[in-house]
């Protein structure tokens, strides 16, 4: 079995299945997971580990890497919109919309001003650390492993940091 012939052989089926998860996730377009697919088989194939696999099973493998794939991805992902409409004054959506809703942009403003003083004032060097990467969107687990400790570690600093936040 070569790997071009097997791209043949599934190729069609496979781009059903990229039609059908880029349904719920607009971040990538279907050539993308199906380059994603693709790149996965090469990998599998050149390991050898497709040489005694129906066409049903690795599909169904790539049907799974794809989910999968969508599942760590979309943590990590942040869409910015290059067809965010702008009013005449070249304002954006979001700007506009605090003008509008003046109360949701205080509590953000009022939420930003809150984590400044706590770095500045009330963490100890640890707790900013663990703050910070909070702030980048890290999990308990991620931030315990960039950090060198344990993820139990990680949630009591995080439980301290709730507690000077409420007094602060």
């Amino acid at each position: 079995m070569t790997y071009e012939g097997l791209i043949e052989r599934i190729s069609p089926t496979l781009k059903r299945i990229t039609h059908r998860l880029n349904g719920r996730f607009s971040f990538f377009n279907e050539e993308d997971l199906y380059q994603e697919a693709l790149m996965h088989l090469w990998v599998s194939f050149k390991e050898g580990r497709l040489d005694d696999k129906t066409d049903s099973y690795i599909l169904q493998g790539c049907y799974f890497h794809l989910k999968n794939f969508l599942r760590k991805t979309e943590e990590k992902v942040n869409l910015v919109s290059l067809d965010a409409k702008l009013d005449e004054e070249g304002m954006r959506f979001e700007e506009n919309l605090c003008l509008e809703n003046p109360e949701s942009c205080f509590n953000r403003l009022e939420a930003k001003f809150l984590i400044d003083h706590l770095q500045n004032n009330g963490l100890t060097q640890r707790e900013k650390e663990v703050l910070s990467l909070i702030l980048e969107g890290l999990t308990v687990r991620e931030i315990g492993k960039r950090l060198g400790i344990s993820h139990v570690r990680v949630v009591k600093i995080k439980a301290n940091i709730v507690s000077k936040s409420k007094k602060a």
